[in-house]
């Protein structure tokens, strides 16, 4: 099943994908589970499921994509999990997880267009595997971990690297810099998050091409040791770190501009696609 958010001119609702069309949700369930977040925390992931034979309501060309949990508590990043990637930004591979978090407006949906920031010109892609917590949680065991994800989506970390070199969260956190869709494709759909094709488009060109069974920390690793320090909920959103190929790491550097467009796929889950636009006035 594959669940996503989106707006109508009637509003923001959420749905289940039915070939081209989107069965909406929150016509049906809003009352009880206002929206995708709320249908998480609730579990009625079986629910929703029972209406995934009913009749679209719209079309996927009729929508705008929001991003997968628009209200989302958290935004969790792991950088440099793939040791590659670390050569290639000259940084030492961590011995833990290395944690930064993201703001709910630094991420937009499928097909909404991301900002090229007039402050700055190192705006640099990272494709990511994200996964999005079903299950509150604290202390979570390695050994079953996985029973806590509710499902899997694309996620494009967008990094101004010349404000990360000197604030994280400046560098990670510029408005609609990001983006995480088209939809989340649900876990039993997914019998192994660490056997999925990544690549990355700029412009219709590969610049990242890697197995997801290149991440040294994996999904299991990840909830464990995010869930030793803080309570996890369901609609939590954590991505799992970008493989090599940067625009950092190439010489010269390249960096995504206005008038290009960036693609994340990953077998499986889809393809999320934003056009670069640059900041308005």
């Amino acid at each position: 099943m594959k669940l996503l958010s989106f707006r109508t001119s009637a509003g923001d609702s959420y749905g289940v994908v039915s070939g081209e069309g989107v069965i909406d949700l929150g016509q049906r369930m809003g009352g009880k589970y206002p929206d995708l977040r709320a249908l998480l925390d609730g579990n009625g992931q079986d629910e929703a499921a029972a209406h995934s034979t009913d009749a679209a309501d719209h079309s996927l060309d009729g929508i705008t994509y929001l991003q997968v949990i628009p209200n989302a508590r958290r935004i969790i990043c792991i950088g440099l999990n793939y040791r590659e990637h670390a050569e290639e930004m000259g940084m030492d591979f961590p011995e833990n997880p290395s944690l930064f978090s993201k703001w709910p407006d630094a991420l937009v949906g499928h097909e909404q267009d991301v900002i090229c920031p007039t402050a700055s010109s190192n705006y640099d892609y990272e494709g990511e595997l994200a996964f999005i917590m079903g299950r509150p949680g604290r202390h979570i065991s390695e050994t079953n971990a996985m029973d806590y994800v509710a499902g899997y989506a694309p996620f494009l970390d967008g990094s101004l690297r010349d404000f990360q070199g000197h604030s994280v969260i400046a560098g990670k956190n510029f408005q609609h810099s990001g983006s995480c869709g088209p939809w989340m494709t649900t876990a039993d759909e997914i019998p192994d998050p660490m056997n999925l094709q990544l690549t990355t488009r700029l412009n219709g060109d590969v610049v990242q091409n890697e197995s997801t069974e290149q991440l040294f920390y994996t999904v299991p690793a990840i909830i464990a040791y995010v869930s030793k320090f803080t309570p996890l909920h369901p609609g939590d959103v954590i991505a799992t770190g970008t493989p090599s190929g940067v625009g950092a790491g190439r010489t010269p550097p390249l960096w995504m501009q206005p008038g290009d467009r960036i693609e994340v796929e990953i077998s499986g889950l889809g393809c999320l696609a934003n056009n670069v636009v640059a900041e308005a006035g």
